[in-house]
């Protein structure tokens, strides 16, 4: 028994040396973490060295629940590999590679976010030599576009503490992102008295983050030009991702320091019958500011601050004040503008008209009360005779009658001007300055149309007479500045002559137009040739004209009688074989013609002359009846 239990000590040392001689080394190498997309497959590499063979590896899987316990969800050695059954990744995970290779994948498909835990990979040699390494996987999911809004209504300066800016929102991230505030490109920080940012995190059924930021500031008056925008910053596999948002402004409401009121329209010089329209602004945007304008201690009524004035006059000229009233502290501001309104009263021209003698002299003068600098200048018949208020016109003569117009220009302002007249008459005889041409040569029975002009005054009287003296009627008679103007109409029936005779109080004058009438002949080698025509021609030519019409009228009464007697002998002749072929009266054509035929059966026709009144009557055959036989 000694020996026996001396045996089995042997034995025992014998297998500690061994066992201490082959002890086996397990190392297991894995990354700290794992990124992965909602829904994207990923895989956990696990890779280990060991002394032991492949026969001799036992691996495998576990996570770390919520409560910190290790839950396997995969067992694999030589013999066998088994998922876990009733776990969350039973159905969606499997494991590649064997300890041979010293390197075991885990892979997971459709990620979820409850995967995100952390996973163990657990090497066991068969002689209790052990290897550990864990893996956290992270999931992400972007979140949608971020979301800003400003607030509607305007944001006083005179409000106590920070007043609301806007939100900016975004939603169904993973993790949570993360919302920065900016101003003009600067990031806004909290400050208790100044700004102040307030988030909110909800996290949806999903297990998605939806954050939302308020900004809250005290503003002042020079943020009503500043622009707000969010920062948006979230993690994505292997980077962080950055977006913004659109830019919103803000209505700040601060208080007037200074009123302004100014001429809008029309720019430069105003005169009257312009319409003005004036500006009222205050340098401050306050709802509970009220603006007026006075002029002469009058309130006008304001449209958007804008005062309009039609068809101004000097009236409307003087200063006008704006007045800026803060209803909620009663505190008034005011400026002013002063307005000058230019006028150029009517021309007065003195006298406005003047009758002279020739030779003498004539002295008007031509004013005009105006705001600004004239210059007055004198015309006639659109040409400029003097360049002065005054017109002198020394030594008149009927060229100085006629209408002068004088003209008053506003020099600083175009197109303002007024003007008046004078009326020049000068006494004396009359003078005829037309007809140029006296002599004149027309041909017979044409028509001649004679005018002449006069000058004098008083208006001289007209009257045309022939050289048989005559009077002829004129056709038409105009006056036109101290001119008289006369035409007449005159049929040429031979060598004949017209006067023009003009009179008034201071004497007489006349023209005489001598007519040469003319006729045309033609030769026959069709030359033609004009021949005077004196009264005793125009005589024998009326007579032979009379002569020509007389014969002409006797051929054509004998014509026509010619055609009368063939007419009726035809109708004879026709009513005879008629007759005789028994077609009329009943009758054959065996009757004897030598009968005495009855009044009845005769046929009568009546010829009269133009020269005669006796009455003949014609038979059948043509011969004459009695006048009792009718």
């Amino acid at each position: 028994m000694a020996r026996n239990n001396a045996c089995c000590l042997l034995v025992g040392l014998l297998a500690l040396f061994h066992t201490w001689g082959a002890t086996a080394d397990v190392e297991v190498n894995m990354m700290d973490r794992v990124e992965a997309f909602r829904g994207e497959a990923v895989s956990i590499s696990c890779m280990f060295t060991s002394s032991e063979g492949v026969g001799g590896i036992m691996i495998q899987w576990f996570y770390v629940t919520l409560s910190g316990e290790k839950q396997k969800i995969y067992y694999q050695d030589a013999t066998m590999k088994v998922v876990d059954k009733g776990t969350q990744f039973t159905d969606r995970i499997s494991v590649s590679g064997t300890g041979g290779t010293g390197e075991v994948v885990l892979t997971i498909s459709d990620v979820e976010l409850r995967d995100e835990v952390e996973f163990i990979c657990l090497i066991k040699g068969l002689t209790e030599g052990t290897g550990e390494g864990r893996t956290k996987l992270r999931v992400f999911v972007s979140p949608e576009l971020p979301n800003i809004e400003g607030v509607q209504t305007g944001i006083s300066v005179n409000q106590d503490g920070p007043s609301k800016i806007g939100t900016c929102e975004v939603k169904n991230g993973y993790p949570r992102p993360n919302i920065t505030w900016y101003r003009n490109n600067t990031p806004l920080r909290g400050n208790h008295d100044v700004v102040k940012v307030l988030p909110s995190i909800t996290t949806e059924s999903s297990g998605l983050f939806s954050v939302k930021s308020e900004l809250r500031m005290k503003v002042v008056k020079e943020d009503k030009d500043d622009l707000f925008y969010c920062e948006v910053k979230y993690f994505v596999p292997g980077a962080e991702i950055m977006t913004e948002t659109n830019t919103i402004n803000i209505t700040v409401y601060y208080p007037s320091t200074a009123v302004s009121v100014w001429v809008e329209s029309p720019k430069g010089n105003i005169k009257e019958g312009d319409s003005i329209e004036l500006q009222c602004r205050g340098n401050g945007n306050m709802p509970s500011s009220i603006l007026s304008i006075t002029h002469k201690s009058v309130n006008l009524p304001l449209s958007n601050n804008v005062l309009l004035l039609d068809n101004v006059t000097r009236l409307h000229g003087g200063v006008y004040e704006c007045t800026s009233t803060d209803t909620d502290t009663f505190e008034e501001l005011s400026g002013n503008t002063s307005v000058s309104v230019h006028y150029l009263d009517p021309a007065v021209v003195m006298p406005e008209d003047a009758v002279v003698a020739q030779g003498e002299e004539i002295t008007a003068t031509c004013n005009a009360l105006s705001s600004l600098k004239t210059r007055t200048s004198w015309m006639k018949n659109g040409k400029e005779v003097s360049k002065a208020h005054t017109l002198v016109l020394k030594d008149a003569t009927f060229d100085s009658a006629g209408m002068y117009v004088c003209v008053v220009n506003v020099l600083d302002i175009e197109g303002m001007e007024t003007s008046g007249t004078l009326n020049v008459k000068v006494e004396g005889a009359p003078k005829i300055t037309t007809p140029l041409d006296t002599e004149i040569e027309e041909s017979y029975k044409s028509t001649v149309h004679l005018s002449c002009s006069v000058r004098g005054f008083p208006t001289p009287t007209v009257t045309w007479t022939t050289s048989d003296g005559k009077i002829l009627n004129s056709t038409s008679e105009t006056e036109n500045e101290g001119e008289v103007q006369s035409s007449v109409s005159v049929t040429v029936t031979g060598d004949m002559a017209a006067s023009c005779n003009a009179s008034n109080k201071f004497g007489a004058d006349s023209a005489t137009f001598n007519i040469k009438a003319t006729i045309h002949t033609t030769t026959p080698a069709t030359t033609t040739t004009s021949t005077p025509i004196t009264s005793s021609t125009v005589k024998s030519q009326s007579e032979i004209s009379a002569e020509a019409v007389k014969k002409e009228s006797k051929g054509v009464i004998i014509a026509v009688i010619i055609v009368c007697i063939l007419l009726l002998a035809i109708l004879g002749s026709v009513l005879y074989f008629l007759y005789k072929k028994g077609k009329i009266c009943g009758r054959s054509g065996k009757q004897d013609l030598t009968k005495e035929k009855s009044g009845r059966d005769n046929i009568v026709v009546e010829m009269k002359s133009d020269n005669t009144e006796e009455a003949v009557l014609l038979g059948v055959n043509g011969e004459k009846q009695p006048l009792g036989n009718q």
